[in-house]
C-alpha cells in the first residue's frame, strides 16, 4: 500500500477522534504553534459526556475551546509545560495548573514517567515520502509520539516544514489524519525596542567577540541584542538557541552567521521552536540552512557545552541582593515558565569560552503605576527561583554590567546595588 493510500485510509473528521475519546484519558494537545484547532473544537463540543479527561499543552498562542467552553462545569483538567499570556489568565481563574520542568528534560520525561492515551499535533501535510512534518514546534513533540498509545495529525498548509531530527512522524505510525483549515498561524510580533532595551544591549554587545555561539530569548532586551549585533562589526557568529526569533532572521541576512565556528551542526541555525511573525515562519520553510531538534539535544548542559564561546542571553522579572533570579512567577501569581533558561545558564559556563547574561530594567511599573525596584533585598514569599545565585554569570540593567561568579554574598549586594536605579540604592544598601 502507498503512503498516499494510507494516508486516505486514514482520513477522519475532528467529530470522529473526538467521539473516540473516552472518560479518564489523558490527551497531548503538543507545544505553541503544534497545538490542534479543529480537534480543539470538536472536543470542546463532547465535553458534557466525558469527565476527568486531563488535557497537557504548552504556550497556547489561541484561546482553548476546552477551556472556554468549559469553565463552569470542569469536564476537563488542563495542565500546562509553559505559559503564554493566555495561559496565565487560564490560571489565575483556576482553570489551568502548572507543570514545573527543564524544557531540555522533556524528551525524557515522556518517554520514562508519563503516560498518553492520545496526542493530536498540528503538522504540515505529508510530504511525498510519507513524513508528517512537525514545523516550528519540535520541542519533545517526537517523544509525545513514542509514548502515546495513538497518534493523530492535524495538517496546516501554513505550517513551515523545518529540517531536523526527530522532526516528523510517518503515516504508518499515525492512527488517524485530521484535514485542518488553510488558516495562517498565530504571530507573536516582536516586542518594541525602548532605550533602556538598547543600553543594555549595548552593555552586553561589549562582552561579545567574533565566532560567539548565541542563544537569545524572547523580549525587547534580546530584540535589542540581535538589533545591536546587526549593526556591530562581529562576525562568523553561530546560533545554538531554543527559541528561534524574528531578529535572529536580521542577524542572518547582515551576514553576521555563518556557524563556521561551531563544533556542533557548524555551518547550521540550529533551535527547537519558533514562535514570532510570518516573516520567521517564511524564512525557516524550507532552508537548509536551519535546522531543528529535540529539545534534549538543543537544551541540556552538556549539549550546550559541546560549542565553545556560547553566549546565552535571556531576561528576569526580578533578583535579590545574593543574585537569585526569579524569572517565571511574581510570588505566587506563575508568570511564564523555568523553559532553558538554567539550562543555558550552566550551559554556558560549562562551555570553554562561555558566558551568560540575565537582563533586566532597574525598574518597572506596577499594575498601579508606581515605579519598583527590580533588583530587590529578598524575592517575595511565593516568587520561585528560576536561576539559583550559584548559576548566575553576568546581570545587566541599563545602569550597568557585573559579573557575580565567585563574587561573597556582600561583594554579589554591592554589585548589584551599583546597578540599580539611583534612587533605589540607598534604600538598598540600607536593607542590605
Amino acid at each position: 500500500m502507498t503512503t498516499q493510500e494510507q494516508r486516505q485510509g486514514k482520513l477522519r473528521s475532528a467529530d470522529e477522534v473526538a467521539a473516540s475519546v473516552r472518560s479518564g484519558d489523558r490527551i497531548e494537545f503538543g507545544f505553541a504553534l503544534g497545538q490542534p484547532d479543529l480537534f480543539d473544537q470538536a472536543l470542546a463540543a463532547r465535553r458534557q459526556s466525558l469527565e476527568g479527561v486531563t488535557i497537557r499543552a504548552a504556550l497556547s498562542l489561541r484561546p482553548r475551546q476546552v477551556i472556554e467552553c468549559d469553565r463552569e462545569q470542569r469536564h476537563f483538567i488542563n495542565e500546562n509545560w509553559h505559559f503564554s499570556g493566555y495561559d496565565r489568565k487560564q490560571a489565575e481563574q483556576g482553570l489551568v495548573s502548572y507543570v514545573p520542568f527543564n524544557f531540555g528534560e522533556g524528551p525524557a520525561l515522556y518517554r520514562r514517567h508519563l503516560s498518553v492515551d492520545l496526542v493530536v499535533i498540528k503538522t504540515a501535510p505529508m510530504d511525498a515520502h510519507g513524513h508528517f512534518n512537525f514545523g516550528a514546534s519540535n520541542a519533545y513533540t517526537r517523544a509525545i509520539c513514542d509514548t502515546a498509545k495513538r497518534i493523530v495529525v492535524e495538517t496546516c498548509p501554513a505550517m513551515p516544514v523545518c529540517y531536523g531530527v526527530e522532526n516528523t512522524v510517518h503515516v504508518s505510525e499515525i492512527d488517524a489524519v485530521i484535514e485542518g483549515s488553510d488558516a495562517p498561524l498565530p504571530e507573536l510580533p516582536a516586542a518594541p525596542m525602548g532605550d533602556t532595551d538598547r543600553q543594555v544591549a549595548d552593555y552586553i554587545l561589549r562582552e561579545l567577540s567574533d565566532g560567539a555561539c548565541l542563544q537569545i530569548g524572547i523580549g525587547g532586551m534580546p530584540n535589542a541584542v540581535c538589533s545591536a549585533i546587526a549593526q556591530s562589526g562581529l562576525r562568523d557568529l553561530g546560533i545554538h538557541t531554543e527559541m528561534f526569533v524574528d531578529g535572529m532572521v536580521d542577524l542572518i541576512d547582515a551576514g553576521k552567521v555563518t556557524g563556521r565556528n561551531k563544533q556542533t551542526h557548524p555551518g547550521k541555525v540550529v533551535f527547537t521552536f519558533v514562535v514570532g511573525s510570518r516573516r520567521a515562519y517564511d524564512f525557516l520553510d524550507g532552508n537548509e540552512q536551519c535546522m531543528s531538534l529535540p529539545v534534549d539535544l538543543t537544551n541540556l548542559p552538556a549539549k550546550v557545552a559541546e560549542n565553545r564561546n556560547v553566549v546565552s542571553i535571556n531576561n528576569c522579572m526580578q533578583i535579590d541582593l545574593s543574585g537569585q533570579v526569579a524569572s517565571e512567577s511574581s510570588g505566587h501569581r506563575h508568570v511564564s515558565g523555568t523553559g532553558g533558561q538554567l539550562q543555558f545558564v550552566r550551559g554556558a559556563f560549562m562551555s570553554e569560552g562561555g558566558k551568560s547574561f540575565i537582563c533586566l530594567s532597574s525598574r518597572h511599573k506596577t499594575r498601579h503605576g508606581k515605579e519598583v525596584s527590580r533588583i530587590v533585598p529578598e524575592l517575595a514569599g511565593g516568587t520561585v527561583v528560576t536561576t539559583p545565585r550559584t548559576d548566575v554569570m553576568y546581570v545587566v540593567t541599563e545602569y550597568g554590567i557585573v559579573n557575580l561568579k565567585g563574587k561573597s554574598v556582600s561583594e554579589r549586594a554591592h554589585a548589584l546595588i551599583s546597578i540599580a536605579h539611583p534612587d533605589d540604592r540607598d534604600a538598598l544598601h540600607e536593607a542590605a
